[in-house]
């Protein structure tokens, strides 16, 4: 985990002396850049379009716009987002199946032209609201083991697919594309192949009806190190570029990477409330929990780890639970974590991979606090002594 230097000194503009406002989250500028121009050499020939949903920080967002990248959005307002940073809506793709109709025709009003669809009433619904739309099917592929399932919500079968694209033209649609998602987190490059060999075949049989896709979206998924090693991006990258040789004819492919791009490039800031023993285990209460920046790991059933460390990493140990500020019995986010034997009421404790799922989900539940997001650029790290 890497841990911004000097960060228990104050915010910007705070009084010296003052307490770093806590619970915040840290970007740094240029993990985010390592990762996206890791995640271009992965996929020479794919479009990058970062999923907004992950993190949406207007800086964030401006320096990924600033990088070469593009993005995906799921609503109306994640697209005002990016307009007030200065992306052109028509380069946005609109990637959530199923939207209210107010947020298909302002988008469409604004410029955005590529709308997912999963649903024959969505396909009507875009019609009216969106007339003209050029539209991408969303196939299903299964319940794969990824460690934040998404499928079962969206996506269809082979069959449904054709139907909706061929379908499109009937309602003055235009029938562009295919995409499909495995599953957030997903560790494992072949969960690609199922889905790659069905767009394939998807193409092959609009092909004989007389329709060719311009655009096929493998999703996102790709993962981020929490608190074990995955698979480099270049191994995704080689694996899958391969399997996109066997498609029938070119086409344009693009993917919506979120935590591949932006996870390790976060590191969560929090502090002690209180450190106390019920039997035998030992409890560290934080001013973060899992409803202000730690939902994924109530989602994931504990699945999700993050690395967590103190900033006083030597001497004695023992093992902590770390749990949230608030009186819900399940805001508990981490559990047999190794912290400093002393660990005491003002300590700072840092969330490691925290750049992805964390400030997007966060409540005030309880009246607490939700984060503040601060990106850490080159010239400030310049700034630090040595």
């Amino acid at each position: 985990m890497t841990i911004p230097a000097n960060l228990t000194r104050p915010a910007p503009g705070a009084e010296e002396g003052a307490d770093l406002a806590t619970p915040c989250l840290i970007l740094d500028e240029d993990l985010v850049t390592a990762a996206f121009t890791a995640f271009r050499e992965a996929f020479p020939s794919v479009g990058v379009h970062y999923a907004v949903k992950c993190n949406p920080d207007p800086a964030l967002l401006r320096h990924l716009r600033g990088l070469g990248c593009g993005f995906e959005i799921a609503s109306h307002p994640e697209m005002e987002l990016l307009r007030g940073v200065g992306v052109d809506p028509a380069e946005v793709l609109y990637s959530n199946p199923v939207r209210p109709r107010d947020h298909i025709s302002r988008c469409h009003g604004a410029g955005v032209w590529r709308f997912c669809v999963d649903s024959p009433h969505e396909l009507e619904k875009l019609s009216q609201a969106a007339p003209g739309a050029h539209v991408y099917a969303r196939l299903g592929t299964g319940q794969a083991a990824s460690v934040v399932p998404s499928e079962g919500k969206f996506g269809v079968s082979k069959d449904d697919v054709c139907d909706l694209l061929l379908g499109a033209e009937e309602l003055g649609l235009k029938p562009h594309g295919i995409a499909f998602h495995v599953g957030s987190q997903m560790t494992d490059p072949h969960a690609w192949d199922a889905p790659l060999r069905d767009a394939a075949e998807i193409m092959e049989r609009l092909a004989e009806k007389g329709v060719r896709i311009a655009m096929l979206d493998i999703g996102g998924g790709f993962p981020a190190r929490y608190d074990k090693p995955v698979p480099a991006i270049g191994e995704f990258g080689q694996h899958i570029t391969a399997l996109l040789g066997a498609l029938p004819y070119p086409v344009e492919v693009v993917a919506e990477p979120g935590r591949a791009l932006v996870a390790e490039a976060g590191v969560m800031v929090c502090r002690v409330l209180q450190v106390v023993r019920r039997g035998e285990t030992w409890w560290a209460h934080t001013d973060l929990g899992v409803f202000n920046g730690m939902m994924e790991v109530l989602e994931t059933a504990g699945a999700l780890v993050y690395p967590i460390s103190g900033e006083r990493e030597s001497g004695p140990r023992r093992r902590y639970n770390v749990t949230g500020p608030t009186c819900d019995s399940q805001d508990t986010f981490a559990t047999g974590v190794e912290l400093p034997e002393g660990l005491a009421e003002g300590d700072l404790l840092f969330v490691g991979s925290a750049g992805a799922y964390t400030t997007a989900y966060s409540s005030q539940f309880n009246g607490f606090s939700t984060p503040k997001t601060v990106l850490r650029r080159p010239e400030e790290r310049a700034e630090e002594p040595a």
